[in-house]
């Protein structure tokens, strides 16, 4: 086969949604339908500079052979989707060309701004290269209680932009709340299909129906799974529709216009983040706080003490890790409504980042909170045994 065959109409599906809403764990239930003999990739953009969700990803591919033959690629430290497309047109040259994968999926960062990055996508040098399936965006219902979340525009862009919406962590709602949701959804959003993800198994349903038994649950996550694959397949109505009513309103690079002159040797794209360790970071960027860390794997944390650290510092919305701990080496993957800890293989490096939301309230200048995040460097350091 050529490559020019090979670059032509490639299956491609975002799968999009809000800070903290699950896209991870839907990426990797989507990487299970993977033919054995194809060749998938992954383009990840994160909001941070760590890289931890490609690492994440790498983890499970590791522990699942079946999820092998994935090339995973990031994009670190800023949305794709924002002012200069450079970025992500590199990413996707490089991934096509080098890579040649027979499906795409992008997974950009929860605080994108999706039509912005549907339009960007169907740009004419695109066109032939990648044939977008439906737009898969995660939602979580615990957040949607929240009246912070319901008013926020990024939030609600995320439903806008959607093909298809997997809502999870609704079993906490009652009747009338999940028809709220429903009515809320339809004032954003009028085409979108609605999956209702379902746990893998009983023992992660946040409140135990006794009269659903494991064989019950076990056809239920079947069932959704079924339903997942579908949007794989399916065209995407908010793409067209996106090209024509914001046509005018993204400007094309016309320096790449073919995907394969782009060169390789572009800094904003990284399999691996280039700053080694140690390293520590923190900037602030929209209404958002980030920082974080990469150390040496030799590096050992106290993980009791490390947990406590961690979900004791103010306003944080996301923690992500790779952490070798006196427990092992864990996967964190902390929101605030789910801590989500896992066992890891052992890992080149430590890996930590962490979102919080800006106090707009404040007053603290850059050098107070220079100072703030240099103490809290000191505190994980003192973490380490």
């Amino acid at each position: 086969m050529s490559k020019l065959s090979i670059l032509q109409n490639i299956p491609c599906t975002l799968v999009t949604g809000f800070l903290g809403s699950g896209k991870t764990t839907v990426i990797n239930q989507l990487l299970n339908f993977k033919p054995i003999n194809e060749r998938w990739a992954l383009l990840i953009n994160e909001f941070g500079r760590i890289g931890i969700d490609g690492a994440l990803l790498a983890n499970a591919q590791s522990q699942d052979k079946a999820k092998s033959n994935i090339a995973i690629s990031e994009v670190s430290g800023g949305c794709i989707c924002c002012t200069s497309q450079l970025p992500l047109q590199v990413a996707l040259s490089r991934l096509l060309t080098e890579q040649h994968p027979q499906r795409l999926i992008i997974e950009p960062t929860g605080l994108a701004h999706p039509r912005q990055l549907l339009c960007q996508l169907n740009a004419p040098h695109w066109q032939t290269a990648l044939s977008m399936q439906a737009v898969v965006t995660v939602f979580n219902a615990l957040q949607w209680q929240q009246p912070k979340y319901r008013s926020h525009t990024g939030y609600q862009a995320h439903v806008a932009a959607a093909d298809v919406l997997v809502i999870n962590r609704y079993q906490q709602l009652n009747k009338a709340e999940l028809l709220a949701l429903k009515a809320w959804i339809s004032t954003l959003n009028t085409h979108s299909q609605i999956i209702w993800a379902k746990p893998a198994s009983q023992d992660k349903i946040d409140r135990i129906d006794p009269n659903i038994s494991d064989s019950k649950t076990s056809v239920d996550f079947d069932r959704y799974l079924s339903e997942l694959i579908v949007p794989l397949t399916q065209p995407s109505v908010i793409i067209n529709k996106s090209a024509t009513t914001n046509q005018n309103s993204t400007r094309i690079n016309s320096s790449v216009i073919n995907p394969g002159v782009v060169k390789s040797s572009s800094n904003h794209v990284r399999k691996v983040v280039a700053d080694q360790p140690p390293y520590y970071y923190h900037d602030q960027r929209q209404d958002m706080l980030v920082g974080g860390w990469r150390l040496p794997a030799a590096s050992i944390f106290d993980f009791a003490k490390l947990k406590l650290w961690l979900l004791q510092l103010p306003n944080w919305q996301r923690i992500k890790g790779l952490i070798n701990t006196t427990e092992g080496w864990l996967q964190l993957n902390f929101t605030p409504d789910s801590l989500t800890i896992e066992t890891s293989d052992a890992q080149l490096d430590n890996r930590l980042e962490i979102i919080l939301a800006a106090d707009t309230d404040s007053t603290q200048d850059k050098i107070e909170q220079l100072e703030i995040w240099d103490s809290w460097n000191s505190q994980l350091m003192a973490l380490v045994v």
